[in-house]
């Protein structure tokens, strides 16, 4: 009587460990805005921005397997993972700026983006650097991790994350009046307050 009770106990303890469909919701209404931004952000488009954030939604909320302390970095991993399934970017992507799409974008934007019009300066950026830029640097993401996600050589990344950083700063030292703005604050990200 008293194994089934302590067997009990540890089935229970372990099914509340896990992340319920509920958790995901609660995270994916909270955080709203900010995983919508990381859908903007990796996309450049509105619209793929919203298939993005909604495949994501429903890879977090089928998943019975993400710890419930880890449920909001599983929900923005998510993200990632579908925004790699829709655009598959590769180390080859050209090095232009894709400035046409920039004007279409800022009318979208949610509202706590607003604020930080540099923002664009990251949608500029190709594809492959974009998605490095975002998984390194504002994500924290290690260049292996980058590596294995975007199924490129670990020197790729590190290569895409110099020249992100590089062709980003240019761009603020060459617009802003302003020399000692945060890379992060600049990037038009509050990912402090995830």
């Amino acid at each position: 009587m008293k194994e089934q009770k302590l067997t009990q106990n540890c089935k229970s303890t372990r099914s509340n460990a896990y992340a319920t469909r509920s958790d995901f919701c609660r995270i994916y209404v909270e955080q709203m805005n900010s995983l919508y931004l990381l859908s903007l952000l990796l996309t450049a488009d509105p619209q793929k921005a919203e298939q993005c954030f909604l495949s994501g939604f429903d890879d977090s909320v089928s998943n019975k397997s993400v710890f419930k302390e880890r449920a909001h970095l599983w929900a923005r991993r998510s993200i990632i993972l579908g925004a790699i399934r829709l655009l598959c970017p590769r180390p080859n992507d050209g090095n232009d700026l894709h400035e046409a799409r920039l004007s279409p974008l800022i009318g979208k934007v949610p509202a706590e983006a607003r604020a930080y019009p540099n923002f664009a300066r990251v949608v500029g950026l190709n594809s492959f650097e974009r998605f490095v830029f975002i998984m390194s640097i504002l994500e924290k993401y290690s260049a292996q991790e980058c590596s294995l996600l975007l199924g490129c050589f670990r020197r790729d990344v590190i290569s895409a994350r110099t020249a992100a950083i590089r062709h980003v700063t240019s761009v603020v030292i060459a617009a802003e009046t302003k020399p000692n703005r945060d890379l992060v604050d600049f990037a038009g990200v509050n990912y402090v307050n995830r």
